[in-house]
């Protein structure tokens, strides 16, 4: 065979293997649809789960990469915890060894026409009588693997014309020096892929046809192995922080697992041939590469597992936002849960945070000016954050014994925060459609409405967490609540005379009445927050005054 023709096969190999890799994961990920969320959730709902999910999910797509990136678009839409997605990235690792064993038990033992063609005319048939169908993209996964076997079979001969034209025994490997070079080509073989299982299947091949020693061929996969951590670090750019989280742990347990499969790279190739030999398998090169594949990918979660939640716990202080590091309580910790009437003088602090952050997002979503949805988003985020916090302090107080006066004041904390998280909520709501709403040129409609919006900014910038307003907010309210209803008859007496459109109307109604409401919470919020700091200091005075008395 030309030198020409080995590098076409080989191109034309690869390229068939990866258009087979796309079809399978494509075809199987359509066919799945929706059910694939609620089977992830379900399936993963403990790290024990997601390990067997991952293996299985990965040997059905034969992706480890596909699989990882799912599982961070999960994360970062919020669908899976880091703790899930764990135990789903190390079974990835384990199920990517399927390739090799689908390489090693097919492609070299088997004619492989006489079942990948047919698979890829069964395959192609359901597509074409299927297409948007379940049954379409199913019959595209069954061609896509008729396809698999077809490029590992030119690969394969490719291969052997290669040995043919090379000094075998010049690519052997010299000892521990030519390790990182053969780790390397590996890594680089599988990041300009992007698919480690085409790199395992171009090693398997080469190993097979003699090209390639077989430490050599081992040093490869280490490198491919590592080598998938790419595809997840590109995915993750600008991701979540939890999706980095994510891609670090995948990262991490690939490197991991790679050190130590080249520092007992000898003892693995070992322990997979005499393996082989007593499970009585083939005594081939394929056979012997994959079971060394499968053996240290399973002992690098032996590893790992154990040190899975230390490493969640690490990861959760990585990769911080400026918004989660806001939303860290500064207030709140441990020893309050040992002085409960301390730990309610520390909610009414975060409280007074949490209420400066809704009134910044009222008075920015009120703004005439063009709003910034996604800082809003990214406040609420932080907003909803400390409320959780505080909810689960309020929670592990309430464990103990508690004075009346703190059992009073533990609901009106978890009331106050229920008012201010409804704020953020109307804000996003009005800021959202404010950016929508037709400009209004009625001129009275206008009037009406500058009225109605100056009273409920006049309201907003003195319902500060700091003020001390707990007794003249009823009259603000008033005036915003007489205001509402003018604004109200006004609008629909001019939809009715026609001097608006009906969907005007209808959208100024609405927005109009979310702007009353988030009025509404926000002195209700203060209102409640005045009564805790009330409640504080009379409670600080009495203490005083039994000090004196005493």
């Amino acid at each position: 065979m030309s030198m020409l023709g080995i590098i076409g096969g080989l191109a034309g190999g690869l390229g068939l293997f990866l258009l087979a890799i796309h079809m399978i994961t494509e075809g199987l990920k359509a066919a799945a649809g929706t059910s694939l969320r609620r089977v992830l959730n379900r399936w993963t709902n403990t790290p024990g789960r997601g390990l067997l999910f991952g293996i299985t999910i990965t040997a059905l797509v034969q992706s480890s990469s596909a699989v990882t990136v799912a599982a961070i678009g999960f994360v970062n839409a919020g669908l899976l915890t880091l703790w899930q997605t764990l135990g789903v990235v190390f079974g990835a690792n384990v199920g990517t060894t399927m390739t090799g064993w689908l390489v090693a038990a097919v492609g070299f033992e088997i004619k492989i026409s006489l079942f990948a063609l047919p698979l890829i005319g069964a395959g192609m048939l359901l597509r074409l009588t299927g297409p948007g169908t379940r049954r379409g993209a199913l019959g595209e996964a069954l061609a896509g693997f008729g396809l698999f076997f077809i490029g590992i079979d030119a690969l394969q001969t490719a291969f052997a014309g290669m040995a043919a034209q090379f000094d075998i025994g010049s690519l052997s490997t010299r000892g521990l020096a030519g390790m990182p070079l053969y780790l390397g080509m590996g890594f680089i073989m599988t990041v300009l892929t992007q698919s480690s299982s085409a790199a395992l299947a171009i090693v398997l091949t080469a190993a097979t046809g003699g090209v390639l020693a077989l430490p050599a061929a081992a040093a490869m996969i280490v490198g491919a192995n590592v080598g998938t951590t790419s595809t997840a670090g590109l995915a993750v750019i600008g991701a979540t922080p939890n999706a980095k989280r994510v891609a670090a742990a995948h990262i991490v347990f690939n490197l991991l697992t790679g050190v130590v499969a080249l520092a007992l790279l000898p003892v693995l190739l070992s322990l997979a041939q005499a393996a082989g030999r007593t499970l009585g398998l083939a005594d081939a090169p394929a056979v012997s590469l994959a079971l060394f594949h499968t053996v240290f990918n399973v002992l690098g979660v032996l590893l790992m597992w154990p040190l899975a939640g230390r490493l969640a716990a690490w990861l959760a202080t990585r990769f911080r936002t400026a918004e989660e590091i806001e939303a860290q309580p500064r207030y709140l910790d441990r020893t309050m849960l040992a002085t409960p009437a301390l730990a309610v003088d520390a909610f009414g602090m975060e409280l007074g945070r949490v209420a400066a952050i809704a009134q910044d997002m009222a008075q920015a979503a009120l703004s005439a000016e063009g709003v910034q949805t996604d800082r809003l988003r990214r406040d609420r985020t932080t907003l909803e954050r400390l409320l959780m916090t505080i909810g689960d302090y309020v929670t592990r107080i309430q464990r103990g014994s508690l004075s009346a006066e703190t059992a009073e004041q533990l609901p009106i904390v978890l009331r106050t925060g229920q008012y201010f998280s409804a704020v953020s909520d109307l804000a996003i709501a009005v800021a959202g459609t404010q950016e929508g709403l037709s400009p209004v040129t009625d001129p009275e409609l206008l009037d009406q409405l500058n009225r109605f919006k100056a009273d409920a900014a006049k309201l907003l910038e003195q319902a500060g967490p700091e003020a001390e307003w707990a007794l003249q907010y009823s009259d603000l309210l008033d005036d915003v609540q007489r205001h509402y209803q003018l604004l109200k008859s006004a609008l629909l007496r001019l939809g009715a005379e026609g001097r608006i459109k009906i969907d005007q109307m209808n959208t100024l109604l609405e927005q109009v009445s979310r702007i009353r409401r988030l009025t509404e919470q926000i002195v209700k919020g203060s209102g409640h927050l005045a009564w805790l700091r009330q409640r504080k200091d009379e409670l600080t005075d009495d203490d005083a005054e039994e000090v004196d008395g005493d």
